[in-house]
């Protein structure tokens, strides 16, 4: 995430991710699923503000920001109000833990389409954490965010960290991983949305897991052909029994002479690796006229672009 000062408070710039591998390894006790996930953060951004609100209220203004190509499409999802909402919580959170006669003004400008598998939500409220720490000059740490982030959702914490990582435990064991190839994508969001426990009830998990490594190695030596045939996603199958919009946009990925495509995370969205950036908005005009839904054309965020912390600023791996 960027964060910057500004007039009123804290402006936070929170990315989308990818799932480029995912594999679902058990069913654990606490009603969550171990998995294996290597997310990147990609350039389609929410837009948060955080100032404080000396009265101790905690507001949320919120709306979609449309890409002109997709004013006719109203395929971004619902947005939580409120108490709903993850950034919201996160700043209550906040409030409660450190700091119970604070308040604060949030305003909340959407880009990442909800119930989609890129994380909007989760990136968030991670920026919330961010924000809410500096607004309220409340001298957390990033470990002790990260703490809370894992407390709010199994992506939230991945935000916190400035690039590509390996994912485990239900998301909140973060490996950092660096020197990976920028990767252009295309992404399509249908008309419909997946709920993620629906996914994850339907998905079985692996009886011989495959593993992250190899596309890690092959992101890192740059060999995208590889990367691509290394590209997985265990939750696509259970997707795909819940939605005719799965097997419609892996057909129509097929034919776009994309690398590599598929589901992110539990969908609905789906995404395409491309050679290149014209190579990608050759493939994002192809899939628009198609009317298949909303269609992004992003590239990957390296580990140098940023991080929420404002101080611990290495998160090792925990």
């Amino acid at each position: 995430m960027f964060v910057r000062e500004v007039a009123d408070g804290v402006e936070v710039w929170t990315p989308a991710k990818l799932n480029l591998f995912f594999e679902v390894l058990a069913k654990r006790t606490d009603g969550f699923h171990e998995i294996e996930t290597l997310m990147a953060p990609v350039d389609l951004y929410d837009t948060l503000t955080v100032e404080n609100d000396p009265a101790g209220r905690l507001t949320l203004s919120c709306g979609w920001v449309r890409q002109d190509s997709d004013r006719a499409s109203d395929t971004s999802g619902t947005l939580p109000a409120d108490a709903d909402n993850l950034a919201v919580q996160a700043v209550d959170l906040l409030r409660r833990r450190y700091g119970p006669d604070r308040g604060a003004r949030l305003r909340l400008s959407k880009r990442i389409p909800a119930v989609a598998g890129l994380g909007g939500a989760s990136s968030d409220a991670a920026a919330a954490l961010v924000a809410g720490n500096r607004v309220w000059r409340l001298g957390l740490s990033a470990a002790t965010l990260a703490e809370l982030a894992a407390e709010l959702g199994s992506d939230v914490p991945f935000f916190l960290y400035g690039g590509p990582a390996v994912c485990r435990g239900r998301g909140e064991r973060i490996e950092r991983v660096s020197r990976l190839a920028v990767l252009n994508a295309v992404i399509v969001r249908p008309p419909v949305g997946l709920a993620t426990a629906e996914v994850y009830g339907r998905c079985r998990p692996a009886d011989s897991p495959r593993s992250v490594t190899a596309i890690v190695e092959s992101l890192r030596r740059g060999d995208l052909a590889a990367a691509g045939a290394s590209m997985f996603n265990r939750l696509e199958a259970a997707a795909a029994s819940l939605s005719p919009w799965v097997e419609r946009l892996r057909k129509e990925f097929g034919a776009a002479d994309c690398v590599a495509s598929q589901l992110t995370g539990s969908g609905s969205c789906y995404f395409g690796l491309c050679g290149s950036a014209r190579h990608a908005r050759r493939v994002a005009a192809r899939l628009r006229s198609a009317g298949l839904g909303m269609v992004f054309v992003v590239r990957t965020l390296s580990e140098s672009w940023g991080s929420g912390g404002d101080s611990d600023r290495d998160l090792d791996a925990r």
